[in-house]
């Protein structure tokens, strides 16, 4: 069996976000779902922006609301570049924050950034093998 996977980013400000990942990652609008949902094209899988009002409730069980501030989750999003220099240049002009300096490891480069909606994310930049150099 194999899964599809869709990537879902709430963010308070519809047209700005759509504005950040497309000048920054270079991502292409697909289909717009009424005037809360802007699917976006160019990754290995489909990434959707949800308008979704700060102060919102995250959801029916959970006491948390919608922030839009840097916040932390162990679940972000990796975004693979042929060139991490242009890369993150290129983020960065588009408004992402660099939050360290780029590291390089045995696999490749990494960069750790936040969108202007709190989100963290990563820039990788695959060298030799990749992931394969450390596999065992």
């Amino acid at each position: 069996m194999s899964l599809s996977l869709l990537a879902n980013i709430d963010v308070d400000d519809l047209e700005r976000a759509e504005a950040f990942y497309v000048a920054a990652l270079g991502l292409r609008v697909g289909r717009r779902f009424g005037g809360d949902v802007v699917e976006l094209l160019g990754a290995t899988s489909p990434i959707y922006l949800l308008r979704k009002a700060a102060g919102s409730a995250a959801g029916e069980a959970i006491a948390q609301t919608r922030d839009y501030r840097r916040h932390w989750t162990g679940v972000h999003l990796d975004f693979v570049v042929p060139d991490l220099t242009l890369a993150l240049r290129r983020a960065q002009e588009a408004g992402a924050v660099l939050e360290g300096e780029p590291r390089t490891a045995a696999w490749g480069r990494i960069a750790t950034l936040a969108d202007p909606f709190g989100h963290g994310f990563c820039l990788l930049q695959f060298l030799g093998r990749g992931y394969d150099e450390i596999a065992h």
